[in-house]
């Protein structure tokens, strides 16, 4: 069993598409947990708030299996590909992390996202504070730690529950 932790975003409509999506990565795999949710506003472009969390899951997936199942639930919630960069989303899910592994294909992991933005590496580390970062060898709440002061100022802890 693998244990793979996934990004989640929208900011078009972000309580309904995130409660869907879930909902079926819950009826996807196995075990699964939930960070805290958090609104922040977009970076690189301007629109509305995003609602972020990063979901925790066990699967008996091979990596492109979850890859592909990801993508499925992206396009059943109306992402949109066409427009290059950052740009207004209904759902995002990042694969983060699968099972300590480094790798480039079919996707890049870890994630470069996890040093870059605090909106995935504040709810990674409360999820998973004692977890460590295969390529830096640092636990999470190290890593979150790490990043320059304030930069948590602009998350916004939601009491929200998505069924997690």
């Amino acid at each position: 069993m693998a244990t793979a932790y996934i990004g989640l975003g929208s900011n078009i409509d972000p309580e309904p598409n995130l409660r869907g999506a879930i909902a079926e990565l819950r009826a996807a795999f196995a075990e699964m947990h939930c960070s805290p949710v958090y609104q922040t506003d977009p970076v690189g472009f301007s629109g509305p708030p995003f609602y972020n969390l990063v979901v925790r899951l066990a699967t008996e997936h091979a990596l492109a299996e979850v890859v592909t199942s990801l993508r499925a639930i992206e396009d059943r919630h109306g992402r949109e590909r066409t427009q290059p960069g950052f740009g207004n989303r209904t759902l995002d899910l990042d694969l983060l992390l699968f099972d300590g592994l480094v790798t480039r294909d079919p996707v890049v992991l870890p994630r470069p996202d996890i040093r870059a933005y605090p909106f995935v590496a504040k709810p990674l580390a409360e999820l998973e504070p004692g977890g460590r970062h295969p390529e830096l060898g640092c636990t999470f709440a190290e890593l979150w730690a790490a990043f320059p002061a304030g930069a948590g100022q602009g998350l916004r802890r939601l009491d929200l529950d998505l069924g997690c």
